[in-house]
């Protein structure tokens, strides 16, 4: 059996005690979490959109709302969640709306922030983050005197955004930024065929006490399906499964799900009706399976 702490290599003790004795079922899966004092507590299953084939409406954003799915990130096409966030009315209060910065200077993110504010109908977005940062260059113009960062604490000055992020698939260089102080939360990729944030992103904002938004956690679906190396008779987990595997990790705040449509959503709902952690017993099929995963697709960007 593989260890709920084996490929966790780097985190503090403390932290490894705390996910074994959650997974065990000594210690709660938290559902709810408040992301700063002035916001609104959230359920940790979150909601995105992509583009593609996602075919979610505004009515099934509201039928997530009406489960308690209240952190909406938002993928900046005009979608349905697009609708029902213009839709929400006095029910805006509840809701904390995410959403990814492409622009890198400061005039292309007040145009930018400006355009998603009138298409979603709001006059705030509680969270932005800076959208997949990769290099290094990139954060230094993010961060220069005319960067990006710049607008977004101007518009945090005058409530448009209350907290700003950076999304990236680079976890060291994530982890390194966060040090500087500069950001309210990270947002990045973590499942269990993709496990490095555990050793190098989640103890450093575990000590800085910065929340951490993640995503692709089924790893596009592919932990879903088969690989060649699976023993006899193994059927892989459904998605709940995988979403239930990174809300355990006492480091994550929000995990993203993405359904394609309401059937998927609903199949990934049902994560609400057994709210707890894996125990370790499935904790370590969910593990050797995602490493299954990882040696027969290989390919990780």
């Amino acid at each position: 059996m593989v260890d709920a702490g084996s490929e966790a290599d780097g985190l503090p003790n403390e932290v490894l005690a705390l996910r074994r004795k959650i997974c065990a079922g000594d210690a709660a899966m938290e559902r709810w979490v408040q992301l700063a004092n002035d916001l609104p507590a959230v359920c940790r299953l979150g909601l995105a959109t992509r583009g593609g084939d996602c075919r979610l409406t505004a009515d099934d954003c509201w039928h997530a709302l009406e489960r308690g799915i209240s952190y909406w990130n938002w993928c900046g096409a005009d979608d349905g969640m697009g609708a029902a966030v213009r839709q929400l009315g006095k029910g805006r209060e509840k809701v904390v709306i995410a959403f990814q910065l492409e622009a890198r200077t400061a005039e292309a993110a007040w145009r930018e922030l400006e355009r998603v504010l009138r298409t979603l109908g709001t006059d705030r977005v509680e969270v932005a983050t800076f959208y997949y940062v990769e290099h290094e260059s990139e954060w230094q113009t993010i961060a220069g005197k005319r960067g990006a960062l710049t607008a977004l604490r101007q518009a945090k000055e005058q409530k448009v955004v209350r907290l700003i992020g950076l999304t990236s698939h680079q976890r060291k260089l994530a982890a390194q930024i966060a040090e500087t102080g500069a950001l309210d939360l990270l947002m990045v990729r973590y499942n269990a065929a993709h496990t490095g944030a555990e050793r190098d992103v989640f103890p450093v904002t575990q000590r800085l006490g910065l929340p951490v938004i993640v995503y692709t956690c089924t790893r596009w679906a592919q932990l879903m399906r088969p690989t060649p190396f699976d023993p006899p008779n193994f059927s892989p987990p459904p998605a709940r499964e995988w979403y239930r595997f990174a809300l355990a990790h006492p480091a994550v705040s929000v995990a993203l799900m993405a359904p394609s449509d309401r059937k998927e959503l609903d199949e990934n709902l049902q994560l609400l009706d057994d709210w707890r952690a894996p125990t370790p017993e499935e904790e370590a099929l969910l593990r050797q399976h995602g490493e299954r995963v990882r040696r027969y697709r290989r390919w990780f960007p």
